[in-house]
């Protein structure tokens, strides 16, 4: 039985939407508008304001929902994988609109989050910012690929594109075209490095006072890009009722496998959700996996078992839970070390346009070595704490060993 109203599919193309309608359970083809603001606008004043509206996840989606949404009772955005489209032995624009409208009126869609205003230009940016940051790597790239062309050695200095490594590149000598490559890729370079800088400050303007993100650079290793990134990426954390759930919706929950009498099997991450904020998550974990704490001691003790990429992706699903414990209990990290939070967050706030000399960025730079010691030493007592956790608790408890799905626990 389907639900009350009508429902109305929409199969979105680039020039194009071919509208289907479903009512009462008999459904038929309503025609084509054009994919334009005017189009939508005139389906809009044809529909009734109980009806549903349909349309498969694109980049044209939020769009079409903000034109259409005061008209009507309600518009779903759901993913191309949940309606089974794509797997059809016939597929055509009319049959794909028709079988979104009879899904609808069955009931049988799940509609994907759709993000508001502020969360979908935060993702545009860190967008635009990976672009900018894919095109820097691959002109450094090219210069590398000179250097190794004309067999010049390593480069003396830690970075060969900071300013003691340009003025070293000057010093070679190579030939003609070979010189114009060099010139060519560190003038884009120069260029690149100036759009990542003005981008990350409109990212920075954009999260510098969010208590979201100061809770989550509390834990060291992690920057504005990974505390912006996966605050874009999830946007209200009361989402997700469970740690295991926002897990599951970043894709670095394990798949599992079992039929019939045989044990469960894990295999890979399912690399489900978005990837962005799968790579800011793993990049955090190789950060936080330098810093003396519990975090590191749990990367030490994976990779002892299943060797460094497995203990990465392990801590990064680690941050994941930890990230939604503190933006659900509105906590900072426990084991936080203070000054070195306070200089991440003084760091934000001069990229986000903040004065130079302020009185209260007084002291903040100036931590003296023996503060920074002795948060580091409480810091290596609270790993040593976890790691003589974990010991007591296997030593205490061994039928908690092996997997957790195995077949007696599946």
């Amino acid at each position: 039985m389907g639900l009350a109203g009508r429902a109305v599919g929409l199969d979105v193309h680039l020039e194009f939407c071919e509208v289907a309608i479903c009512d009462g359970g008999q459904v038929r083809s309503a025609g084509r508008v054009a994919s334009t603001p005017d189009g939508l606008r005139a389906l809009a004043d044809s529909l009734l304001s109980s009806d549903r509206v349909v349309l498969e996840m694109s980049s044209s989606a939020s769009e079409i929902v903000r034109i259409l949404e005061p008209h009507v009772a309600r518009v779903l955005v759901v993913s191309p994988g949940d309606t089974g489209i794509a797997r059809a032995r016939a597929k055509t624009d009319r049959l794909d609109a028709r079988t979104l409208a009879r899904l609808l009126w069955a009931g049988d869609l799940d509609p994907v989050w759709m993000p508001d205003e502020r969360i979908r230009v935060l993702r545009r940016r860190l967008s635009r910012r990976e672009q900018l940051v894919h095109s820097r790597t691959r002109c450094k790239n090219e210069v590398h690929a000179v250097l190794m062309r004309r067999l010049v050695g390593r480069c003396p200095y830690s970075d060969m594109f900071g300013k003691a490594g340009r003025g070293w590149l000057r010093t070679l000598q190579l030939p003609v075209d070979e010189c114009e490559t060099v010139e060519a890729a560190m003038r884009q370079i120069a260029f690149l490095d100036a759009e990542i800088a003005e981008v990350e400050r409109l990212i920075a303007r954009e999260i510098v006072w969010s208590a979201d993100t100061r809770m989550l650079m509390s834990v060291p290793g992690v920057n504005l890009i990974c505390a912006a990134t996966f605050i874009a990426a999830i946007g209200d954390i009361r989402r997700f009722p469970s740690p295991k759930q926002l897990v599951a919706y970043l894709g670095l929950d394990p798949k599992v496998r079992q039929s019939g009498s045989t044990a469960a099997r894990t295999g890979r991450i399912s690399k489900q959700g978005s990837p962005r904020a799968r790579w800011a998550l793993v990049e955090a974990a190789t950060s936080v996996a330098r810093q003396p704490g519990p975090m590191r001691a749990f990367h030490q003790r994976v990779k002892a078992r299943r060797g460094y990429q497995i203990a990465t992706v392990a801590t990064a699903r680690k941050l994941a839970c930890l990230f939604w414990c503190l933006l659900t209990r509105d906590e900072r990290y426990a084991h936080a070390q203070p000054s070195l939070t306070a200089k991440k967050l003084r760091k934000l706030e001069l990229k986000a346009g903040a004065k130079r000399y302020e009185r209260s960025a007084a002291g903040i730079y100036s931590t003296n070595e023996t503060m920074r010691a002795a948060e580091r030493k409480l810091a290596e007592q609270a790993e040593a704490s976890y790691v003589r956790l974990v010991r007591d608790w296997q030593a205490m408890a061994p039928q908690n060993k092996g997997a957790g799905v195995t077949l007696e626990r599946a």
